[in-house]
């Protein structure tokens, strides 16, 4: 990896603001990240090497600071979510009980022995996908926030489940080092909020605003790398190092100083870096060259929207129902894991992306036609709403959106 590289990679993943822009195509930014990368990488115009250790190490970084940005955007402190908490948790329970007969269905019907991968991944939904997507159109309702609340608890939820089921085979040694990382991320929700209660901590941060240190930015980082170097040292994926942390950043309550400065930092690099790292990686060459890992991929959104669209049964509307269904952090951590582990075979990471975007088909069908039912909508379109502004999540995650 040199700089040249480096420039080319930050020039190419341009094409994820652009295409995100253009009103004809509205794609999230990171398919336009992922697919720069795919061009450029291995299976594309091999121009970049997706396996050379330090563009690795620098996606295992982006990976870490997309997983934190995307904790911090859980509405952990959200009251108006609360009190449908119930009803959402009930329904994400019930989704991921039929994930799992599909997903080993699935697993056992291409034969690759990943159902207890599949099923997390059937059952996860993205809240970077759909809270945006209510919030621009302007939808609301009464499901509306008992269907915010089964989105948040399925990603949480799915996201802290995938290391533990994507290497079954290590699960008691891969819990122990989930449990000490969920273990060190309370420690550091306590300290924070003591922290907001301490007078030196008062002065620190009106030292850093008057003097432009970024000292919370700088203090977070350091605490996301001492996670990450745990995980690390018990073979647990950065994934849960930062989603851990993003989580108690938000429980303890994120001031916006550092929510804009994470963005910048994130957004502005080690995000497109990440995922056109991603991409670089994907082989799509034995996914076309194998119609089965095509069929595997269509089979895993198939199945995602089908699970959540049997939660109709339980009276949320099946608009609602295939909305939850949107997937995307849980997937492509799936696939950056796999990847970098060897643990999937080639092509299957991208079979996995593959399902991904056909449930994000599902969701842009599912809300285009919600926004032309009045009883769907709150307010114009393009004008904010409260409710899924509060629970509004960064547009990728997630890592994810990376599930």
């Amino acid at each position: 990896m040199s700089l040249p590289l480096l420039a080319l990679v930050g020039l190419v993943a341009l094409a994820g603001p652009l295409l995100a822009g253009t009103a004809r195509w509205r794609m999230p930014v990171v398919i336009g990240e992922l697919l720069a990368g795919i061009v450029i990488g291995g299976s594309g115009l091999r121009l970049v090497d997706g396996a050379d250790p330090n563009f690795t190490f620098l996606g295992e970084v982006g990976f870490a600071v997309t997983m934190f940005v995307a904790g911090t955007h859980v509405p952990v402190r959200d009251s108006r979510l609360r009190p449908a908490l119930l009803a959402g948790v009930l329904r994400a329970v019930a989704v991921g009980v039929l994930s799992a007969g599909a997903g080993f269905g699935i697993a056992t019907l291409f034969g690759t022995g990943h159902g207890g991968l599949y099923a997390v991944i059937m059952a996860s939904s993205s809240a970077a996908l759909v809270l945006p997507a209510v919030d621009q159109l302007g939808l609301g309702g009464d499901q509306l926030l008992p269907t915010l609340a089964q989105v948040a608890v399925a990603d949480t939820a799915c996201i802290v489940a995938l290391p533990l089921a994507i290497d079954w085979h290590n699960a008691p040694r891969a819990g122990l080092g989930a449990a000490l990382i969920a273990l060190l991320a309370v420690g550091v929700a306590l300290a924070l909020r003591w922290g907001d209660q301490s007078e030196h901590w008062d002065r620190l941060r009106d030292t850093s605003k008057d003097h432009h240190l970024a000292l919370e930015l700088r203090i977070s980082l350091v605490v996301l790398f001492g996670l990450g170097a745990v995980a690390a040292a018990m073979h647990v994926s950065v994934l849960l190092a930062g989603f851990a942390l993003g989580l108690a950043v938000s429980f303890a309550g994120e001031p916006h100083r550092l929510a804009r400065q994470l963005f910048a930092v994130a957004e502005g690099f080690f995000a497109p870096l990440y995922f056109v790292w991603l991409g670089a990686s994907l082989s799509v060459a034995a996914l076309v060259q194998d119609p089965s890992l095509v069929l595997l991929g269509l089979a895993l959104g198939a199945g995602a929207v089908l699970t959540h669209l049997a939660l109709a049964v339980s009276r949320q509307h099946p608009l609602w129902a295939v909305s939850t269904s949107a997937q995307l952090g849980v997937p492509v951590a799936a696939a950056t894991i796999g990847t970098s582990t060897g643990l999937l075979a080639p092509g299957e990471p991208a079979a996995l992306i593959l399902g991904a975007l056909v449930t994000i088909g599902a969701l842009a069908l599912a809300t285009a036609m919600a926004s032309r039912r009045p009883e769907f909508l709150t307010r114009p379109a393009g004008e904010r709403q409260p409710d899924a502004r509060q629970a509004h999540a960064s547009p990728r995650h997630g890592a994810p959106s990376p599930e």
